[in-house]
């Protein structure tokens, strides 16, 4: 079975020839470097991974996108624009994916001033440039902003959305996290959004195997099927060990079928972002 984690960040230390903005605070305190992450990943069995520019570092895409074409059969990037200068952009993402080892675009909006964003018409450009040019983008919001993405999904119907880590807010746990995860199934209905089963072990004060929160991937599984859900672990504030991350799918969850595993773990994720296997 191809292993490929949806999301992992690998970053460099601030330096003064390579500065993080101001004010920014990163996962751990010793950076993911590439060769760490691989030998992480042959530890745990994973394939292949996502990689996503960790917000510390700014917009930067650089790491990423030297580690992918370094490994291209181990990385891919969905790549940042910094959110400081979005609204100015344009033309941007025409020639996005002609970067080796760019697959797409990750935008987070995990704050309280993303309505507002969304309001505002200043990302128009963006949702009409990646459908136009086919660029998949990965997207972090609250459950409280997933009418937008909706609406965005039905008038750009050939745009690929992917919602990360379940539109969990990081800064709750367990049923308050969960409380409105209802509004995040009611959008499965748009065939081209996908979600991210990644992250979880985040979300809750349960300890592993984490069964309080096999409920909600079976909800999500039953709205978006199998090959519009994606495993991934977001490593760097992982709670448990990488083999424990991908264990806690293929032998903990027995609703989910050998075939459903196939999808999940890798194969969606790849197809979705056409990313050859």
């Amino acid at each position: 079975m191809l292993i490929v984690d949806s999301q992992v960040h690998t970053w460099a230390a601030s330096t003064i020839e390579r500065p993080w903005p101001a004010n920014t605070v990163p996962h751990r305190e010793v950076p993911i470097g590439t060769d760490d992450l691989l030998l992480e990943m042959n530890q745990a069995h994973v394939d292949r991974a996502i990689l996503v520019p960790p917000s510390w570092e700014g917009g930067r895409n650089d790491l990423a996108l030297a580690a992918a074409q370094k490994y291209p059969n181990r990385f891919a990037v969905m790549g940042r624009i910094p959110m400081t200068r979005i609204a100015g952009a344009q033309g941007e993402l025409i020639d996005w994916c002609k970067q080796q080892g760019m697959l797409g675009l990750r935008l987070a909006f995990n704050n309280h001033n993303a309505s507002s964003m969304f309001e505002s018409g200043q990302l128009n450009w963006v949702w009409e440039e990646a459908e136009s040019a086919g660029i998949p983008i990965m997207i972090l919001v609250w459950h409280a902003n997933v009418y937008f993405i909706n609406q965005i999904a039905i008038k750009y119907p050939n745009l690929k959305i992917v919602m990360d880590h379940f539109s969990l807010n990081s800064s709750l746990r367990d049923g308050l996290a969960f409380e409105n995860f209802d509004q995040l199934l009611a959008i499965a209905k748009c065939k081209n959004i996908a979600v991210k089963a990644s992250a979880l072990p985040c979300y809750t004060n349960d300890i592993y195997p984490y069964r309080s929160l096999h409920q909600y991937v079976k909800k999500a599984y039953d709205a978006f099927g199998p090959q519009r859900m994606f495993w991934g672990t977001d490593l760097s504030r992982s709670p448990i060990s990488y083999r424990q991350q991908v264990l806690m799918f293929t032998e903990e969850m027995p609703f989910l079928s050998t075939e459903d595993l196939t999808w999940i773990m890798g194969r969606g994720i790849c197809e979705w972002l056409k990313w050859d296997f």
